[in-house]
């Protein structure tokens, strides 16, 4: 058999523990051929620090010996691990990394790539479409994949995750984008995603099954067609790459998912989310909380707006007045629960309206 080969892209931010942790998961991925990409938004942290210091075996993150998802990554791969370090003008072009770890035999399961691990600093916060698209324009410089998969940092996954989500691909082929079943990683039972659903008509996204225990999911099918996958975890073949493109950076963090899902969707491309992908999110772990607050208010709410705007005609027009006319009773709602983000939700709205 054929195993295509696949860059896994991870971006960190200021949160090397959860990168840690994640990588131990994904460096014991049972699929054959790929390339770990891990870009580092410029964190002020030491995050990169930090991370090529696990790499080299000085340093050991520890998961709750009581945490349920701790067989995903512990007990730890073995160390050192060979990686080359970029910065990002490097990475974006043909070329010899600025630093290299040393180079030792390969001992990572499954990775076949002289470097199980590639380290990318970017020159600033790009957000989450910028810094995942250094890692993207990092493969398409080396030109020598079939698909990229973007992983969020604070998630763990399965040996088999990664397998599932290429067989599907190989399967039902490349004029696709795929997904997987997401769990709660503070609920490890629990979906907070399972496929999405978008309505043109009132610009609204939904995850699947968000909430249900996986035991009360009965004869759904494996495989399930959508238009909206979530990119805490997708697959995105070069194919849907070189004719979509990359991700919109104008929306630095938050609705740039779905409106990569609908450029795919409405091109006629088709987006599949596989039960069987497993994965698991500290929900919320990005942003800092698990709830809204100022940042994640302004931009969310901003980027609500502006996704609208791409929808045609009719639908476009209906899910503008849709969003208005819902907007009072959500302003309500954080004037009593939250009011710090009042502001930050409103000027995030009203920069969007300004530039349409």
């Amino acid at each position: 058999m054929i195993y295509p080969k696949v860059y896994v892209i991870i971006l960190n931010y200021n949160g090397w523990v959860d990168t840690i942790e994640c990588l131990e998961s994904v460096l014991r991925s049972d699929y054959p051929n790929y390339q770990v990409v891990v870009v580092d938004n410029n964190s002020p942290n030491n995050s990169m620090e930090y991370l090529k210091a696990w790499a080299e075996g000085k340093l050991n993150v520890w998961v709750n010996p009581d945490n349920p998802l701790r067989n995903l990554s512990f007990p730890p791969v073995p160390k050192p691990i060979p990686y080359v370090y970029y910065v990002r003008k490097k990475a974006n072009e043909e070329g010899e990394p600025e630093t290299a770890g040393k180079l030792i035999s390969n001992t990572i399961e499954g990775v076949t790539t002289r470097y199980p691990i590639v380290f990318i600093q970017s020159s600033g916060n790009l957000g989450f479409a910028g810094g995942n698209n250094v890692g993207i324009r990092y493969a398409m410089v080396e030109n020598d994949f079939d698909s990229i998969i973007l992983l969020n940092n604070d998630t763990v996954i399965r040996r088999e995750t990664i397998s599932n989500l290429v067989n599907a691909r190989i399967k039902f082929g490349d004029k696709a984008i795929y997904g997987g079943r997401i769990f709660y990683y503070s609920v490890p039972n629990r979906i907070w995603y399972d496929g999405g659903k978008f309505n043109e008509w009132t610009g609204r996204s939904v995850h699947l099954n968000k909430g249900k225990l996986k035991n009360e999911i009965k004869n759904e099918s494996q495989i399930k067609e959508v238009n909206f996958i979530t990119f805490c975890y997708v697959l995105i073949p070069k194919f849907i790459l070189e004719n979509i493109g990359l991700l919109d950076e104008s929306y630095f963090m938050y609705v740039e998912d779905l409106d990569y899902s609908y450029r795919v969707w409405k091109s006629g491309y088709k987006l599949y989310n596989i039960n069987s992908a497993e994965v698991w999110h500290k929900v919320g772990a990005s942003s800092g909380e698990d709830e809204v607050n100022e940042f994640s208010a302004y931009w969310y709410y901003k980027n609500s707006l502006k996704v609208r705007y791409k929808i045609k005609k009719i639908k476009k027009i209906t899910s503008i007045i849709f969003y208005f006319t819902t907007r009072p009773a959500i302003l309500l709602k954080y004037l009593i629960k939250k009011p710090s983000i009042i502001k930050p939700m409103v000027k995030g709205i009203w920069d969007e309206i300004k530039w349409n």
